[in-house]
């Protein structure tokens, strides 16, 4: 069987380096779903969730914006920060969007 090499690159640490099955990608201009001998292709990535099928399960990345490039079943990931499902904590995600609430309903309030 035919597997796609992925890497998962931030400025840091490699988060990702193995073959995988499959995966879906959010670009700008939305989601894609990659599976071997894709065409060669570049795309700017949004903020969102790279699904990734490993070993027919299904593993999720927070990804922070970035690029990727996918060529030859080879696909590249460069981006500002990652994060595994696992390496998520619930609190510490609520009390982030909390705080970006609280500064966005700040913004909104100077700009009236």
């Amino acid at each position: 069987m035919t597997l796609l090499k992925l890497c998962v690159l931030t400025p840091n640490r490699i988060v990702w380096d193995s073959e995988v099955e499959q995966i879906i990608l959010s670009t700008n201009s939305g989601q894609i779903g990659i599976l071997p001998n894709h065409i060669p292709i570049a795309m700017a990535l949004d903020i969102g969730i790279l699904r990734l099928n490993f070993n027919g399960q299904w593993f999720s990345i927070a990804l922070m914006g970035g690029v990727a490039r996918l060529a030859n079943n080879g696909i590249t990931i460069l981006v500002n920060d990652a994060k595994g499902g696992s390496e998520i904590s619930r609190q510490e995600a609520q009390e982030t969007l909390k705080i970006a609430e609280t500064n966005f309903r700040k913004a909104c309030e100077t700009k009236n």
